[in-house]
């Protein structure tokens, strides 16, 4: 019964605290999910977001639905999701209600902007780790080259960034299956090798 709490629990704090919608909930699922229970590692939750931003609908949705299947099947990702988006949706109604009500006060209008430093920060210091693993993989120059052209090809071509994480995996794969079928051909030859000087 406990990691169905757990993601209840876990979710609801993303759902209601994720202010500004998908990406900035992202870090928060990202504290609950790799820091606080463990659900996952780093590296596995950058993967999954890559993956997730190519398919259609709500990021954080989708990181849900993940999440909780990864820890308990069907029903964890059905609790996941409801976890995140009801507490949310009823906070949303109600917030709405209020900033309508008071939408002409000074005070409502510093609390939106008030928020939004947070969020960005948030969001910087994500990119950052996610720049470091990045980094660690492919090594410094081979990181800044794949960070400028995916930024050049996103703000001056308008390409969407769900193209490009596809493209950047398929290429992945490929180069991995081509690293596995030389490795392979490379071993076979060492084997033919040491039968012949037997």
């Amino acid at each position: 019964m406990k990691p169905y709490i757990d993601l209840t629990v876990g979710f609801a704090r993303t759902g209601v605290t994720g202010y500004g919608g998908g990406p900035s909930t992202i870090p928060l699922i990202e504290y609950e999910a790799v820091q606080k229970y463990k659900w996952m590692t780093e590296e596995e939750f950058g993967e999954i977001l890559a993956l997730a931003n190519t398919l259609p609908g709500p990021i954080a949705t989708k990181m849900a639905a993940y999440i909780g299947y990864k820890v308990k099947g069907g029903i964890g990702a059905t609790v996941a999701i409801l976890a995140h988006i009801l507490p949310s949706i009823i906070a949303m109604l109600g917030l709405l209600g209020v900033l309508y009500a008071f939408r002409e006060s000074p005070f409502v209008s510093g609390m939106v902007q008030g928020v939004t430093p947070v969020i960005g920060f948030m969001l910087a210091e994500m990119a950052y780790r996610f720049f470091e693993n990045g980094r660690k993989g492919f090594g410094l120059s081979k990181m800044l080259t794949l960070s400028v052209v995916s930024l050049g090809l996103i703000q001056f071509f308008g390409i969407h960034p769900g193209i490009l994480i596809a493209v950047s995996l398929l290429s992945a794969f490929i180069i991995a299956v081509r690293k596995e079928k030389a490795s392979a051909k490379s071993g076979d030859v060492m084997m033919e090798r040491k039968e012949k000087s037997v």
